[in-house]
């Protein structure tokens, strides 16, 4: 269980502040600091700080050095050679004899913990230096700008209206087609000028027999409902000419059941296709398929020529892509992608995977679909990060759902992220123990390289969450935007590559994914909420603007009901963020948890205070951010 923060906690993270040398390669050194407030009474925090790192399965110990001290207390630093491909540590910090403290990435523990909770450096998880910097923006194609490709309508669809509502029950769901296509994103790619966004994530384009097209029936062409392959050239061009990036959506754990490889495993037993997939009369279906879904066979990844084709080699699909536009992926259902019964080669494939983007595009971005726990899967040269739905979606939902405690409130009928029940209110202390706990069992890097998202195409709506509505239109009254922008605000201060998804600006609702996948309302500007779309502009600048906020590191000082305070370190600058999702009492803080010099600049929201020692943060709902210095 990660520890309840406390301001005057000594502190390390895998941030520039804290360790020099990162991105270095096996065998080579880093230096480690840690910054050791003093306490309340003016006392000095250590009088000794050791590193315990796990070297060869054996811990190894190292005394660091005092290196500097001021009025707030003294920094400490030390060397570790990285000899393993992952490198697990932690500290031990002391007062005296009787004061046995560790220091480890889920805070600090007076008693011994699991090694899980580490600090780890990876030698293999080299995430591309861009990352950092992005603000991402994810487009459901079919829903978000329409033109004519004059590609024939295939029977399956169901041709809509654009302002007809989205069924989000019933068979009809995967078959609704708007009309959206390639060159219709790429029409509106102003909109992410306007917005701020760097990066423009697709789900998937390829040709498909849903409009979903998680199910596609080849990964060799782009579907002519979305103009084809010449309409995604067309629109990488355009992306980059914005100076923005693009990453694109691949299934590696299964296809569509119409798909040319599938079709051919069906029709000839001892086609190289048959070994793509399980068949036994043992299957439900006759062959394995994802969650039993008739629609989508699973892929055996025990294939090589399967994998060569797919995404291992030059030749690969992940390769193709690559070449043609794609500054990265996002892999669906990479948590269960090479699992099955007795087999796991989930490593084997995001290392395979990763291999190729190496020798084809080394500065693309591989992002790893995960719904809940991925840190066992975020150590290694596989995925450079997942969509980050344990360590930020679900704690800050259960901090934000608009409900108070007695339930009053709550958007009922909601389910909590796949579970049959209401999303829970909890408190910022419990938000924060679950992101503590999450993020400290991965390295800084596969942080920095996983996504924040307060929704998605396959979650109800964040302003539904809040409180806004469950019509599927946008919130216009603003009844969910409050607690929406808090979390807006969140997700533009903290750890992580933002994710934005389509409408969400506006103050879109929606009960679930399929219910979120609204066509964009381009013809009723008259209805978007002018409030929220400039607080997305507010938050977005205010991110691009300082590098302390995409590349810093993360001390929280204070988690209680219904306020949370942390620290944004860089070298280059210091901010403090304080959230407050409701009124409540001001909250006191030793002025010197912030440094030797606790002078605020308020760049947002409502100033701080700091008096005879003590930091005042003030008790309004909403977030304020200040420079420290």
């Amino acid at each position: 269980m990660a520890s309840a923060p406390h301001p005057l906690d000594p502190h390390h993270d895998g941030s520039p502040t804290y360790v020099d040398g990162a991105g270095a390669r096996l065998g080579d050194e880093v230096t480690l600091r840690v910054r050791v407030p003093r306490t309340a009474d003016g006392s000095p925090g250590a009088s000794r700080v050791v590193l315990r790192a796990v070297r060869d399965g054996e811990p190894a110990v190292s005394n660091a050095e005092q290196v500097s001290e001021d009025a707030a207390g003294t920094w400490w630093e030390v060397r570790l050679r990285l000899v393993n491909r992952v490198t697990s540590y932690r500290f031990l910090v002391s007062r005296g004899p009787s004061d046995y403290r560790w220091l480890t990435a889920t805070g600090v523990h007076a008693r011994d913990v699991a090694d899980a909770g580490d600090f780890r450096i990876s030698t293999d998880h080299l995430l591309p230096d861009w990352v950092a910097d992005e603000i991402g923006y994810q487009v459901f194609p079919d829903r978000f700008g329409r033109t004519e490709t004059g590609a024939s309508v295939p029977d399956w669809a169901i041709p809509c209206e654009w302002d007809q509502p989205v069924v989000h029950k019933g068979p009809d769901v995967p078959f609704q087609w708007y009309g959206g296509t390639l060159d219709g994103v790429a029409e509106h790619l102003d909109l992410l000028d306007l917005l701020g966004a760097t990066l423009l994530y697709l789900t998937p384009v390829f040709e498909a027999w849903s409009t979903h097209r998680y199910d596609a029936v080849s990964f060799d062409r782009v579907d002519p409902l979305l103009g084809g392959d010449e309409a995604l050239e067309r629109l990488a061009k355009a992306v980059h000419d914005h100076g923005l990036r693009l990453v694109g959506d691949l299934t590696t754990n299964h296809t569509g059941e119409h798909h040319d490889w599938f079709e051919r495993a069906l029709a000839d037993p001892s086609s190289p296709e048959r070994d793509f997939y399980r068949f036994s009369d043992d299957y439900e279906h006759g062959y394995a398929a994802w969650l039993d879904i008739p629609s989508l066979p699973k892929l055996d990844h025990t294939s090589a020529e399967m994998a060569r084709r797919l995404y291992a080699g030059p030749d690969s699909v992940v390769a193709h892509w690559l070449r043609r536009g794609l500054d990265g992926w996002r892999v669906d259902v990479a948590n269960m992608t090479g699992r099955f019964g007795g087999d796991d080669l989930a490593h084997q494939v995001a290392q395979e995977i990763r291999r190729t983007i190496h020798d084809v595009s080394p500065d693309a971005w591989l992002l790893a679909e995960h719904g809940h726990d991925a840190t066992a899967d975020l150590t290694g040269p596989g995925w450079h990060g997942t969509m980050d739905y344990a360590g930020f979606t679900r704690p800050l939902w259960c901090w934000l759902n608009g409900g108070a405690p007695d339930g009053e409130g709550l958007p009922h009928g909601l389910d909590y992220l796949g579970l049959p029940v209401d999303i829970p209110v909890l408190p910022a202390s419990a938000a924060v123990a679950t992101m503590r706990e999450v993020h400290g069992s991965i390295p800084w890097t596969a942080w920095q390289g996983s996504t924040m998202h307060l929704d998605s195409h396959d979650t109800p709506r964040f302003r539904t969450v809040t409180g806004g509505g469950t019509d599927g239109g946008v919130d216009r009254d603003g009844r969910g935007r409050d607690l929406h922008l808090v979390g807006l605000a969140l997700q533009m201060t903290m750890p992580g590559v933002p994710v934005v998804f389509m409408g969400d600006e506006l103050g879109l609702t929606a009960v679930d994914g399929e219910h979120a996948r609204t066509p964009y309302p381009w013809d009723h500007s008259e209805t978007w909420d002018r409030p929220t779309l400039d607080a997305y502009r507010h938050w977005i600048a205010l991110r691009r603007e300082h590098v302390a906020l995409r590349r810093g590191g993360m001390r929280w000082l204070h988690a209680g009901e219904d306020a949370m305070t942390f620290l944004r370190e860089h070298p280059d600058q210091t901010l403090l963020v304080h959230a407050v999702r409701r009124p409540c009492a001001p909250v006191d803080l030793p002025a010197h948890a912030l440094g030797p010099e606790a002078v605020l600049t308020t760049l947002a929201g409502v100033a701080a205070e700091v008096r005879d020692g003590t930091l005042t943060l003030p008790g309004e709902p909403g977030v304020s951010v200040h420079v420290v210095g």
